[in-house]
């Protein structure tokens, strides 16, 4: 007698790519580039440990200087950058991975050390309640950033369509458009960052103008059912969260559907934090307005995460912190197998090389 196969264990066709499973490797911050945000060797032995996800979002990865505010992030508006992302792809494509780059702008969660003394830009004038940002040189208060010129944002645009462009070149399999957690495009779309009164503010389609900019200069390098977008409609990261929320995000989602994306990537479980304006957003909102798939994020488990696949709730379940731990995370879920501890905080982020990075063994 034959076992079926669980749906998160399933293959799942993406374009003209087919995932060999449901289980999604999340963008992880991790900081091992360095100071100079160059992809390196220890990178590539990192996510192809990892090459067993169905598909792989590769770390937030700035799209311009202007777009840097974490220590040893990458970035991929330079010539080595590109480069030295081609060996990492070439690594995951040979370990018999998917993947895909997300492309990042800091906004406001950044700093003037990050910018020789200028500020961070961002929608308006509001700086992020919190205590105190990681620079360069050390532990800082926020800082109010710039509120950008209404003539600066093609340019910001014109920053992701070129960022697109190299990641094609670098031989990523598509990309990731992160618009979430209260980074640029996040901040742009919310009300509670957002108090501009021209084009790009004022109300939710105004509001949600800049990412619409974005995916139609990013879709026209590649094919849309190659670009992905993240949003977190129930977060609270960077100071997010908007009394009308549930209306700006059902609006995005909406006006996101007529691109035929290659999938809508929410964040709706509360690991990170929940607003608590309204009742938190689930998928099945989602799939009133957005008909392409739908990747779920945030504090799923197998068990929840199959039962949200099985239901039609979620087409794919992407995993963040396990995955650190378990670089066999697919093959530890299909076994029964229990999971490493997750990995001590400390680590997630460091500068130590190997360290709480690729040194985690697979089950024996």
């Amino acid at each position: 007698m034959t076992t079926e196969v669980p749906h998160l264990f399933r293959s799942f066709p993406l374009s003209n790519l087919t995932l060999n499973n449901r289980v999604v490797l999340a963008p992880m911050t991790r900081g091992r580039a360095g100071e100079s945000r160059v992809p390196n060797e220890l990178m590539a032995t990192y996510y192809a440990q990892r090459a067993s996800a169905g598909l792989i979002i590769s770390e937030a990865t700035t799209i311009s200087e202007q777009g840097n505010g974490w220590i040893g992030s990458p970035g991929i508006y330079t010539d080595a950058m590109t480069d030295a992302w081609k060996g990492v792809v070439r690594k995951v494509h040979e370990a018999g991975g998917t993947i895909f780059l997300q492309l990042w702008h800091c906004g406001r969660a950044s700093h003037s050390d990050f910018h020789g003394g200028e500020p961070a830009v961002a929608p308006s004038a509001i700086a992020i309640n919190g205590d105190y940002i990681h620079t360069p040189i050390g532990k800082k208060p926020y800082e109010v950033p710039r509120a950008l010129e209404i003539d600066e944002i093609a340019n910001v645009v014109k920053d992701y369509q070129r960022a697109a462009e190299r990641a094609k070149q670098a031989g990523f399999d598509g990309v990731e458009i992160h618009s979430a957690n209260g980074y640029l495009l996040d901040s742009f779309l919310q009300s509670k960052s957002n108090h501009r009164t021209d084009a790009y503010g004022g109300n939710v389609a105004k509001r949600t103008r800049l990412l619409e900019e974005v995916v139609g200069a990013v879709t026209a390098v590649w094919s849309a059912s190659r670009v992905g977008v993240r949003i977190s409609p129930n977060g609270i990261f960077n100071s997010m969260g908007s009394p009308d929320f549930r209306e700006q995000f059902l609006h995005i989602a909406s006006r996101l559907d007529g691109f035929g994306l290659a999938y809508l990537h929410v964040m709706d479980g509360l690991a990170l934090g929940f607003h608590q304006l309204g009742e938190p957003m689930t998928l099945t909102e989602f799939r009133t307005v957005f008909r392409g798939p739908l990747m779920a994020n945030c504090g799923y488990t197998k068990e929840t995460a199959e039962r949200a696949v099985a239901s039609g709730y979620a087409d794919l379940v992407s995993f963040g912190r396990p995955f650190i731990s378990n670089p066999d995370l697919v093959h530890r879920f299909l076994n029964n197998i229990p999971l490493a501890p997750d990995a001590d905080m400390k680590v997630w982020y460091s500068s130590l090389g190997p360290t709480g990075y690729t040194d985690f063994p697979n089950a024996s």
